[in-house]
């Protein structure tokens, strides 16, 4: 890969990478559209899924359409009248109300973090030290999500040496970026101390066990 493929590749977030290839390869294959497309294929294309798809879940196809015909040095067929005409008419015909996921409750949050401090403790009775890292890191990061309304990838892409706990006053971690950063500068967050779920103790500890330049990550067990 070259380095002007590699700057551009990082222009563009992961998951949106890989929602729109999903997106080509639905229309193409899927759909059996042909690319480059015409402005009238993709009119027909919404029209087909109108109403079986979210009108948000269409709008992201234009997306990934107008992006690669912007990438391949092609006209944009999504910026046509017809299309946004099209999507006006299918938000008109097929309104519905956005999902929402239902935030996490505090006496969930009270189990989950239950459940790995028993965890930790059976792992500490065993002398299981991966086990227990785990289990405090699972903590730490679940407490710091909470607390701080991060994302999965967010939490993911925290280091260690971004990470700075202090007991009985608080965490100040740095985040090079996140999905509200749309420039990639970077913020620097604070969280406070606490009496009780306090992310504090575990983040301490995860950065005492794990070395510099270490990405927590999340435990898929």
């Amino acid at each position: 890969m070259s380095d002007m493929e590699r700057y551009l590749n990082a222009a563009t977030r992961d998951n949106t990478r890989r929602s729109y290839r999903a997106a080509i390869e639905h229309f193409e294959v899927n759909w059996g559209g042909f690319l480059p497309a015409t402005s009238d294929s993709v009119a027909r294309y919404l029209v087909a899924h109108a109403g079986v798809l979210a009108v948000n879940t269409l709008k992201l196809r234009l997306s990934a359409l107008a992006q690669w015909h912007t990438s391949q040095g092609f006209p944009d067929p999504t910026k046509a009248p017809v299309v946004r005409k099209v999507l006006k008419g299918i938000r008109a015909v097929h309104p519905a109300r956005e999902r929402q996921a239902e935030p996490l409750q505090l006496i969930h949050l009270e189990q989950v973090v239950a459940s790995l401090q028993a965890e930790a403790q059976q792992a500490s009775n065993q002398q299981d030290q991966p086990r227990l890292l785990r289990a405090r890191r699972d903590t730490a990061l679940i407490l710091l999500g909470f607390w701080r309304g991060f994302r999965s990838d967010e939490l993911c892409r925290l280091q260690i040496e971004h990470v700075q706990a202090t007991p009985g006053a608080g965490i100040s971690l740095y985040l090079p970026r996140s999905k509200s950063d749309r420039d990639n500068l970077g913020k620097t967050y604070q969280t406070p101390a606490l009496l009780r779920l306090c992310p504090v103790q575990d983040s301490q500890r995860m950065a005492q066990r794990l070395g510099p330049g270490t990405r927590p990550g999340v435990s898929r067990h």
